[in-house]
């Protein structure tokens, strides 16, 4: 067979899932369906065989994750990277992004080559979603100075604390006013608010949040002034941003070596596997060279285990 004519097949394949996966995947806001509000009104059919067909997909997906106890979790990261795909729609699009890199790798470098793309591609995956959830988290740390001095200032103007509360949800930046935008609807649907504040503490990571719900958990048993409070809660967290970017600011340097120090093997071995292939050959023609690779491998993820927690500073 012509590679031309594989190429062209292995493309119209990749172009038939990509539609799929649009399908799948819903452009817009999910919408409540008419049978969910009058349960009197019979759900309506798909709108096409394709919609059919990936409805079904997303439902087996969903069931496969379900009997692996694995959808709580993989639902909650998805959460925690500010993600609003439903996860069985997520892991069907990136299986079938990785069968048709897959298929293209393999027509392009070998059946090797596609097994190895079909691995990376999943690991990319949850590589972008963590990525995502730090940033968020990152950005949520930055944020809550300005959100307390917000709520401060409303409580001072004689507001209740939900409204204050609503104010950071409409005034502040995302992902702040995602997530307090999420503790308004949730005490509107009749969750206690301690709940709800102790639960965006969870799903941030961010220690500085715990403390502003214990601070706001004592203030409705005990009373008091809470905008002093949050004032002072705002000081120490400012304090505490301020000490983690002169960290950061510090450590730079370290994590700039760590990461040329864990590239510099693999760009020698690309130079010379251009420049004298002939010489990296002799590894692979041998037991004492496969074991040679294995050793680097054992090394460099140990060289890697140690910079990493050489230049990660906690506090």
């Amino acid at each position: 067979m012509s590679p031309v004519l594989l190429l062209l097949g292995v493309t119209a394949v990749a172009v038939a899932l990509l539609l799929l996966a649009l399908v799948v995947l819903p452009g817009g806001p999910a919408r409540v369906s008419l049978d969910r509000l009058d349960p009197s009104m019979a759900p309506a059919a798909p709108a096409s065989a394709l919609a059919g067909a990936g409805a079904a997909a997303g439902a087996a997906v969903e069931k496969v994750l379900v009997r692996r106890g694995r959808l709580a979790a993989g639902a909650a990261a998805l959460e925690r990277a500010g993600m609003s795909t439903p996860l069985p729609n997520f892991v069907l699009s990136v299986g079938l992004t990785a069968v048709v890199a897959g298929l293209v790798g393999a027509v392009l470098g070998g059946v090797l080559l596609g097994l190895l793309v079909v691995l990376v591609v999943p690991f990319g995956a949850k590589l972008l979603v963590g990525f995502k959830a730090s940033r968020r988290q990152a950005a949520f740390a930055d944020q809550l100075d300005d959100s307390l001095q917000l709520m401060a200032g409303s409580l001072r103007a004689g507001h209740s604390l939900l409204r204050a509360v609503d104010s950071v949800a409409q005034e502040a930046d995302a992902p702040t006013s995602e997530e307090f935008s999420r503790i308004i609807n949730e005490t509107r649907v009749g969750r206690d608010l301690n709940d709800a504040l102790d639960e965006v503490a969870a799903r941030m990571g961010s220690d500085d949040f715990t403390w502003v719900a214990q601070a706001i958990a004592i203030h409705r048993e005990v009373g008091g002034n809470l905008a002093e409070v949050l004032d002072a809660v705002g000081h120490t967290i400012r304090e505490r941003n301020a000490i983690r970017r002169q960290v950061q600011a510090l450590s730079a340097e370290g994590k700039l070596s760590a990461i040329v120090l864990m590239a510099l093997p693999f760009g020698v071995f690309g130079f010379i596997s251009m420049t004298n292939g002939a010489y990296l050959a002799k590894f692979t023609q041998s037991v004492t060279g496969y074991a040679m690779l294995g050793a680097a491998c054992v090394m460099l993820l140990i060289g890697a285990f140690w910079l990493k927690k050489t230049v990660r500073i906690t506090f």
